[in-house]
C-alpha cells in the first residue's frame, strides 16, 4: 500500500531510550495532523511501553533490546513495543482502580495505555517477550478535518520544563 509508512528502530535498555522514542512518535504524530491532545495521549501511552519494556521485560539488562515500530496507515496510527522478556498475560496485570490496587503502582501504564489510545492490546513478541501493539485513529479518519499546517508550531509536550 503507497500511502503506509513505516518506521523501525532498535532501542538500548536504557532510560534515555523512553525519551527518544517518545519524542520519534511525537513527531510522527504531528506530522500526521494529531492535535496536542492526542499528541500528548500518544507520547504518554509509548512513554509508559517502553519503560514497561525497560524496566518489567527486560528488567534493565542492558544485553536486552527494545523493538519499537510505527506504522502510519491511511486512517491509524499504529505502535509496537517490543521486549526480549519472558511476555506476560494482559489478564494477569492487576486494575489499579481496584480497592485493594489504589496505592499500587502495579497497572497503572497499562491502564494509561488503555486509555489514551483507541486500541490497545498485548500479544507474545516473537523476541519471546511482550509485543504491545497500541494504535490511534487519525484526525481525518475520525471525521475531524485535519490540522492546518499553516496555524503555526505548536508545543506537543507542554508538560516539559
Amino acid at each position: 500500500m503507497a500511502d503506509q509508512k513505516h518506521l523501525d528502530v532498535t532501542l538500548e535498555t536504557q532510560v534515555e531510550s523512553v525519551n527518544l522514542a517518545e519524542e520519534m512518535c511525537l513527531r510522527v504524530a504531528e506530522a500526521a495532523g494529531f492535535d496536542e491532545d492526542d499528541c500528548y495521549r500518544i507520547g504518554m501511552s509509548v512513554r509508559e511501553g517502553v519503560i514497561n519494556a525497560f524496566h518489567y521485560g527486560n528488567q534493565e539488562r542492558p544485553e536486552k533490546k527494545i523493538y519499537l515500530a510505527v506504522d502510519l496507515t491511511p486512517d491509524k496510527m499504529v505502535i509496537h513495543v517490543l521486549d526480549e522478556g519472558k511476555g506476560f498475560k494482559l489478564g494477569d496485570v492487576p486494575n489499579p482502580l481496584a480497592e485493594e490496587n489504589l496505592l499500587s503502582t502495579s497497572g497503572r501504564g497499562i491502564f494509561l495505555m488503555r486509555s489514551f489510545m483507541d486500541e490497545f492490546d498485548v500479544v507474545p513478541g516473537r523476541t519471546g517477550g511482550a509485543e504491545i501493539i497500541m494504535s490511534k485513529k487519525l484526525p481525518s479518519a475520525n471525521g475531524q478535518p485535519p490540522n492546518d499546517p499553516d496555524e503555526g508550531g505548536h508545543n506537543a509536550t507542554p508538560h516539559q520544563a
